[in-house]
This record gives structure tokens, sequence and C-alpha cells, in this order.
């Protein structure tokens, strides 16, 4: 039985057709040797999709890195504000008599002011009073304000509007009286990018055409240039100014709990609790004017956010090597505000703002003091605001 079983099972396998011989090792006619030797069109497709792949994406990487720098760049804002937080430190509103302004809100787009100045000898005209009044009506896309002076009959007008989507921002101001003296219209545009601005002015001041035009440019994060030029058709003079400023940022060092340092920033408070050194941020602002021959430097450093702020100003002339330097100080308590200026004369000037309620739009009481021992002369007022 056993030979009966085996012989069928013989005879199948004869007639079976014999497997084809295997290629030898690194046979170019083997498939896989052809496909390993020679890159089908598939894979030439893929091959050269990859290289436009990585090409894109070099491209790609480039441009995002031109876009960082490019983003790590602030705007430096307008240039007519490049030096104007520095110097409100060192040039303080220090006046006499009594100042009294009353404010009413008539709509949440419209605020009118009374403003009084009594027992003066501060006014160019010679008068001893003066009053105005201003409204002005604001929007998201701009503000038109007007100031009465009805003692010398005089007008004065704002208009701003942001146009192109907040793009661009023009401006026109008109001033007029009745003199006919101090008559002038000026229209501004102010437009820039993500590193710049820039401002074009043509108008009539003095009798004469004015025009100008001015450029600010973010070098670093830090540093920041710019320009003006301004031409005065009445007396025919060309007025150019040149302007650097370089800030640092506010951060405050404290440590970890692992005893490390670390650098943190305003919203981190110190964990030590002295805030000393918190925040602490400067900015130095140079400024030469060409016309006048005068060099300008303004330095503000915040010792304590919200609290401590010093400021300094040198002026000098290298024609004529005359200068005068300026140090001011500004102090914020919790309802009230003290500055301080001094200058190399012996001047000394001094002014305390205080609020007398919680409340916001609670009056406040300002007083002002100046001593000038150079001259010999002394000069004190108060002030009273209402509604502001």
């Amino acid at each position: 039985m056993g030979a009966s079983i085996s012989s069928p099972r013989r005879a199948h396998c004869e007639a079976a057709p014999p497997p084809p011989p295997l290629p030898p090792v690194g046979d170019a006619s083997s498939p896989d040797t052809i496909s390993a030797a020679a890159p089908t069109s598939t894979a030439l497709s893929k091959s050269v999709d990859d290289d436009d792949a990585g090409s894109e994406t070099s491209s790609s990487s480039i441009a995002r890195a031109a876009a960082a720098v490019s983003s790590s760049l602030p705007n430096p804002g307008p240039l007519e504000h490049a030096s104007l937080d520095a110097k409100r430190l060192v040039a303080l509103d220090t006046h006499d008599g009594v100042r009294v302004d009353i404010n009413k809100q008539l709509s949440p787009y419209m605020p009118v002011v009374h403003s009084f100045w009594l027992g003066t000898g501060m006014l160019p005209d010679g008068r001893n009073n003066t009053y105005t009044f201003l409204a002005q009506v604001a929007d998201e896309s701009g503000l038109m304000m007007a100031r009465v002076d009805p003692g010398r009959g005089s007008v004065d007008g704002r208009i701003h509007r942001a146009v192109l989507g907040g793009l661009a921002n023009l401006k026109l101001q008109v001033g007029v009286s009745t003199e006919g003296q101090g008559d002038q219209v000026l229209g501004e545009a102010d437009f820039g990018g993500m590193t710049w601005t820039g401002n074009l002015k043509y108008g009539s001041m003095g009798g004469g055409i004015v025009f100008g035009a001015n450029y600010f440019q973010s070098i670093t994060p830090k540093l920041a240039v710019g320009t003006e030029g301004m031409y005065i058709a009445a007396n025919q003079n060309l007025l150019s100014n040149y302007t650097v400023k370089y800030t640092t940022e506010a951060r405050a060092s404290v440590d970890n709990d692992d005893g490390e340092d670390s650098v943190l920033g305003l919203s981190s408070p110190s964990r030590h609790g002295d805030g000393a050194g918190s925040g602490a941020s400067s900015a130095i602002i140079g400024n030469y004017n060409a016309a006048q021959g005068m060099l300008s430097l303004n330095y503000k450093r915040v010792v304590n956010p919200d609290r401590v702020t010093l400021g300094a100003e040198l002026q000098c002339s290298p024609a004529s090597l005359e200068s005068q330097v300026l140090v001011g100080a500004e102090f914020n308590l919790t309802r009230s505000k003290v500055n301080v200026c001094v200058d190399g004369t012996g001047r000394v000037q001094s002014a305390l703002e205080a609020k007398l309620g919680m409340a916001p739009g609670s009056p406040s009481l300002s007083f002002a003091a100046e001593v000038d021992h150079g001259k010999d002369t002394m000069r004190f007022g108060y002030g009273l605001n209402i509604g502001g």
C-alpha cells in the first residue's frame, strides 16, 4: 500500500516544469540589480520633487528668517515724538497766577473745556487774564478740534483723519485771528511701515510757503535714526535736523528657586520684594540742528516703573562752545505726582499735582513754583482741574 500511494505523487512532481534558474549575484539583468543600479522614472520624478521641495523649503526658510528680523525691529514712532517723553522731565510747565480747567463730557465722543488763567504776567500781549474754549469730536478714525480765544480774537482748528485703512493719517491745522499776523494753514500726511515712519508737510506760515519731510527708521531693536528737512519761503531758510535714539529694554534680574539668575519682564515682580532695579530702562536721544548749529542730548532713566523717572538734557553749540545742562526728576505716588528740574544757571522749577478723590475724573489740584537765582526772580501759581 505504501508503494501505491507514493507512485502518483512522484509522477505529478516529474510532470511539473523545473523552476527558472536564479540569476548570479551582481548580474545587470537581475530586476533587483536593475532597480538598484538605475532609478526608474517614478524614482526620478520623486527625486526632482524632493529637490524642488528642498529649494522651496530653503526659500521659505530665508523668507521666514527675513520676516523674523523685520518683525524684531519695532516701529520708532513719529520723529517729532522721539525726544518728547525725555524733554518733559526738564521742561516743566511752571506758571504764575491761577489756572482753572473745567472739563465737560457732552457725549462719549465730544468733550469741551473751559480754561481760565487769572493774575498772570506771562502772556506775550501784556494781558493779565485770558479765557479759552475748546471743543473736540473724536472717534476711531480721527478727531476734530477747535479752540477759541475771545480776548485775542483767534480761532485754531485741527483735523486728523486716518485713510487707507489706517495706513496713513492726514492732518490739517488752521489758525486765524482778527489781526491777521498769525494766520496759518498747514497740511500733513503721516505714513509708515513696520520699522519706519515718514511725514510730509505743506502749507503757509508767516505769509510764505512752507514744505518739508522727515523719515525715522529702526536700525536695530534698540537704535533708530532719522532726519528732517523744511523750507520756509518767508525768510528763505532751509532747516535740517538729524536725530539718533538709543533705548534699552525694561528688564529685571531675579533669582530662581535653584539659585540661578533669570531675566524677566516688567510683569514679573522681583522675588526679593524691594523693587530695586526692577524694570529699569533708559533712552538716549541726540539731535543736531544744522541751521542753528545746536547739538542737544537728552537722557531718560526709568529707575522704577510708574514710580521714579530721571531725566537730563545737555545743549551745546560747537561753534561758540556755549552750553547748558538741565537735570529733572519725576516721582509718582499713589494720588500725587512731583516734578523737579534744576539747570546750570541756578534756576529751580517744581510742580506738584494731587488728586482730590479716588474715583475716576476726580478734581486735581496743582502747585507750580520757579526760582531763578541768577535773575533774582520768583514765580508761584496754582491750578484746579475739574472733570479731567
